[in-house]
């Protein structure tokens, strides 16, 4: 059972943004702080990626564990209410995913998936980012 009302839930929900969100913001003032330059959610590549670097052929993805589905994450479970909407809903996103990614390998495009849990461990997002992207310069 739901502990908010039917009205209270829709309002909360319509609040839920796709575009600069709290820990995609974190991550772009990482990036930023490390040197690295990018342009913002890509119009001309499949899915807009959060953040791009076009010279690298590179592209970020700042996932947020419920809505796209973190297996194994406490943030990313299913809500115990209207299983026959949520479950659909988030595997569809899953699979959106996926075939994101592989276009864009198609099209030559690396990518790299950072989830929202990931965040609490500054350290080591620093080093994923570092390896993936390589220098800020080069």
């Amino acid at each position: 059972m739901d502990r908010l009302s039917p009205e209270k839930r829709s309002w909360l929900m319509s609040r839920v943004t796709s575009k600069n969100t709290s820990p995609e913001l974190m991550v772009r003032v990482l990036l930023h702080r490390l040197g690295y330059r990018f342009r913002l959610h890509g119009r001309g590549l499949r899915g807009k990626p959060d953040i791009v670097f076009s010279k690298k052929r590179k592209v970020v993805f700042v996932h947020g564990c419920f809505w796209h589905g973190h297996v194994g994450c406490r943030l990313g479970r299913l809500p115990q209410s209207n299983l026959d909407f949520w479950a659909p809903k988030i595997e569809r996103t899953r699979t959106r995913d996926q075939e994101t990614v592989s276009a864009l390998e198609a099209e030559g495009w690396q990518s790299l998936v950072i989830w929202q849990c990931e965040l609490k461990d500054i350290d080591s997002l620093t080093e994923r980012l570092t390896a993936f992207l390589g220098h800020p310069r080069s």
